[in-house]
């Protein structure tokens, strides 16, 4: 016997099969406060200096050109935001999710941002100067030209990152900080004490940067090619 579907039950079929899968939708519209949800929202070349965003749900939100000075996104999720130019100077990060930004040239100088995690982000030429990072995680991120004077690196992971040009030398290591697998072509490493690094292999000492003041983790030696010529950009 033949089967007849109403009219209603074919209608019905349809809009269950072409229903969006995700009904999130950002609020974007709203003022900066603790734990909105900015969510893949245009906050382009904005003043959101001091902003409290604490918890926010930032993730994919483009804030390229957005002054974020002196802003708090402790906790807050930005995965694949874009940060390009931008400035987070002196801001408050800790614990916050930097996975995967774009922040070339993005200004991170006094972020206090420890136990934060820039795994994978782009982050060539950003600026990391008097920056507290202990314990935070930059693995397999792009740190290209990046500028490290006097950061805190603390346990500071650099697993499988991209070094390359970057400058650490005037960086604080109070401790262990971590680098197996991290490519170190022209690391700028002179007078650092790194004799309690871990993951440090002899072929990265003889790609990176130093002088006779940088102190190695035992077994390794420094290598004739030091001290580097100065680099002219």
């Amino acid at each position: 016997m033949a089967m007849h579907r109403s009219p209603f039950g074919l209608l019905a079929f349809a809009f269950l099969a072409f229903a969006p899968i995700s009904t999130h939708a950002a609020d974007c519209g709203s003022t900066a406060s603790p734990k909105l949800d900015w969510q893949d929202c245009t906050k382009k070349n904005l003043m959101l200096q001091g902003s409290d965003l604490e918890g926010a749900n930032l993730f994919g939100t483009d804030f390229s050109l957005t002054d974020l000075a002196g802003a708090n996104v402790k906790s807050a999720n930005l995965e694949k935001a874009t940060l390009v130019r931008a400035s987070l100077e002196g801001a408050r990060a800790e614990g916050a999710n930097f996975a995967k930004i774009e922040a070339y040239r993005s200004s991170f100088a006094n972020i206090v941002a420890e136990g934060a995690s820039f795994a994978g982000a782009e982050l060539q030429r950003a600026n990391f100067t008097g920056a507290r990072l202990a314990g935070a995680s930059f693995e397999k991120a792009e740190l290209g030209r990046a500028d490290f004077d006097k950061a805190v690196l603390t346990g500071t992971k650099f697993s499988f990152a991209n070094l390359s040009r970057a400058d650490l030398s005037g960086a604080a290591f109070e401790g262990a900080a971590i680098f197996d697998r991290a490519f170190m072509f022209l690391t700028r490493i002179e007078g650092l004490d790194l004799s309690a690094a871990t993951g440090l292999e002899q072929a990265q000492i003889e790609l990176a940067c130093g002088d006779a003041s940088t102190k190695l983790p035992a077994g390794l030696s420094t290598p004739a090619s030091w001290p580097c010529p100065a680099e002219h950009e």
